[in-house]
Formats: structure tokens, C-alpha cells, sequence
């Protein structure tokens, strides 16, 4: 797939297919990979199979930082998108953090509930604080 910020985006919603389809049936984050039936874009593949390797690590940072919200608590979606993003955060520092955040915000807020973005956004901010402090980013605009 041809890189760029568009491509990205597409790349991000794939993973965000992939990473549910194995959350919700509770299989392996590889056998759901490897069960699709088009081929997902570079981008998504390593972000599954990075989110794959790091899982443990990713979940203890977004514990840290999601106020009495265990990771298993949160709702799907809102879970993978913060896995994504977390991942992206500690794993691909050429991401800007302002669109990593950002992205986030806008997955949680197409695929999730009505208060998933801001949700996201906030534990997003915090951890991004923890995880870039040279460049925390700034809070993703929230809409009405």
C-alpha cells in the first residue's frame, strides 16, 4: 500500500476489524490475522503484530493511566483503539503525537459510543504525558 496519512488512517481501521474480530470471539491476535480473507494493508499488519508481541506491556501502561477503568472493563472498541494508539506511542516515535491521539479519537467516536472519544482522548492525553514528555501532544478537539 502507498504510504501517507490517508493510507494510515485505512491501515488503523483494518487493524481496529482485525483486533476486534479476535477480542469479541476470543482467539489469537494471529489467527485472526492470518484468517483474513484480503489482505490488510503493511501498516496494519504491524500494528497487529506489534500490539501481539507487547500486549502485557500495553495493558499495564493503559492501566496506569485509566482512572478505576480496568482494560478488561472497557468496551471493545474503545479497548482496541487505546491498544492501537498505545502501541503507536511506544512503537513508532515518527508518528506525531497530535495524530496518534487524534485518530484515536475519531475510531473510537466512529466505531464506539458517544462518550468514547472523550474517554480516549483523556486517557490518551494522560499516557502520552508518561510515554513522550518531550511531546506530550495536545488533547484531540472533542465535538458536540
Amino acid at each position: 500500500m502507498v504510504g501517507g496519512i490517508g493510507s494510515r488512517h485505512v491501515a488503523r481501521e483494518e487493524a481496529l476489524g482485525v483486533l476486534y474480530e479476535a477480542d469479541v470471539r476470543g482467539i489469537d491476535l494471529l489467527t485472526a490475522l492470518d484468517s483474513q480473507e484480503v489482505d490488510v494493508a503493511d501498516y496494519a499488519d504491524e500494528l497487529v503484530r506489534g500490539i501481539d508481541k507487547a500486549m502485557v506491556d500495553i495493558d499495564g501502561h493503559l492501566e496506569a493511566v485509566a482512572n478505576d477503568w480496568s482494560v478488561e472493563r472497557m468496551p471493545v472498541v474503545d479497548r482496541t483503539v487505546l491498544r492501537m494508539a498505545t502501541y503507536e506511542l511506544l512503537e513508532r516515535p515518527d508518528v506525531p503525537t497530535n495524530a496518534v491521539i487524534s485518530e484515536a479519537v475519531e475510531l473510537a467516536g466512529q466505531y464506539s459510543t458517544e462518550k468514547s472519544g472523550r474517554f480516549v482522548n483523556g486517557v490518551l492525553a494522560r499516557l502520552a504525558r508518561d510515554l513522550r514528555p518531550d511531546d506530550p501532544g495536545e488533547p484531540a478537539p472533542l465535538g458536540d
